[in-house]
């Protein structure tokens, strides 16, 4: 959920850390609405693969199809996510490739040269390639809850909204299984096999791993854990109020430096910015780091300040995936690496 380093939206539609940028798009998709959240109207057409397609999302709209889609465009973490389920994309948006050409971290395992990018960073979305794949859905997250799509562009969403309806699902202010059941509904209604062993295992490995966070948090209630982002400027300190895997651990027991809200404001509620002279504001016996190519990784980080911080002393710093693959497949390492961290972990803080 970023863009420049660290931006997330608030409710407001607000997106802060690298400065000030207009809300992505809004697509309403073709069909009926309904405003209840969730639910899926169709698991047996899509396991066919054949005849209808319905669809209800998280906006509350419901996107109806004469068939199966088969030209689907996605969010390149959705993307991946469906990619773990065997649902293959034709067109995706959002981190792809890094510099160097190889897989960004939110393309998961997919084979990036066998998908056509529209765009690659915030506010790239080449609207006349996207008309050439013939979409029949686009799919992303949204991160407020008034139905923005995660990295539509402002400027273009109507043209794009125009050529194919869109399926949202909502990563805000919610837990993180919310999500995981969500793309798990959408995935079986566009035929994927759910019974299949290597969906069916990540799902137990994942409920495994949650069991086994919750005994290391309950063991070690003392331990701290700090959820952070760098930039050249700023170290932003999350909060766990907004963001679905932090709420999620949070549930689970785990005990997370919490900024104060007046501190979150000029975050839009997600997050604090700190200087880096007062990257110490906060007492942390490990520190999670936003593993997105927009933010800089601990490895080059040059910064005194931080170099001094126990938890960094420690060797207690861990990778978080601040928009995580929304697959149990993807889901579940982040659970375990958090356990075992807080399970060894020395208490500096």
């Amino acid at each position: 959920m970023s863009n420049a380093r660290t931006a997330r939206f608030s409710r407001r539609g607000l997106l802060a850390s690298g400065g000030a940028l207009g809300l992505g798009a809004l697509v309403t998709a073709c069909g009926g609405s309904d405003k209840k959240d969730g639910g899926s109207d169709s698991t047996a057409a899509g396991k066919a693969k054949s005849g209808p397609w319905t669809f209800k999302d998280d906006r509350g709209t419901t996107v109806k199809l004469d068939k199966v889609p088969a030209n689907i465009v996605a969010f390149t973490g959705v993307a991946a996510a469906l990619h773990d389920y065997g649902v293959q994309v034709k067109g995706v948006f959002g981190p792809t490739r890094t510099a160097d050409g190889k897989a960004d971290v939110q393309a998961g395992d997919m084979d990036v040269s066998k998908v056509t990018v529209l765009g690659n960073a915030w506010d790239q979305f080449n609207v006349e390639k996207y008309a050439t794949l013939a979409p029949d859905v686009l799919i992303s997250t949204m991160f407020d809850d008034a139905g923005t799509l995660w990295y539509v562009p402002e400027a273009s969403k109507e043209k794009i909204a125009k050529l194919a309806p869109s399926v949202g699902i909502s990563v805000y202010d919610r837990q993180l299984t919310a999500p995981l059941q969500r793309v798990w509904e959408l995935a079986e209604s566009l035929g994927a096999d759910m019974k299949a062993a290597k969906a069916t295992d990540a799902k137990k490995r994942f409920e495994e791993a949650s069991e086994r966070l919750r005994k290391a948090a309950k063991a070690h209630p003392d331990i701290k854990v700090m959820a952070g982002s760098a930039s050249q400027e700023l170290f932003y300190v999350s909060g766990t109020n907004l963001s679905v895997d932090l709420e999620y651990f949070k549930a689970l027991g785990v005990n997370f430096v919490e900024p104060p809200e007046k501190a979150k404001s000029e975050g839009g509620g997600w997050f604090e910015s700190l200087s880096w002279e007062n990257v110490d504001k906060y007492r942390a016996d490990i520190i999670m780091m936003d593993d997105r190519s927009s933010a800089i990784q601990p490895a080059d980080i040059t910064e005194a300040t931080w170099k001094k911080l126990p938890a960094v002393k420690a060797g207690q710093v861990i990778p978080r995936s601040a928009e995580p693959i929304l697959s149990y497949d993807k889901c579940a390492p982040l659970v375990e690496n958090l356990a075992k961290a807080i399970e060894t972990a020395k208490k500096v803080s």
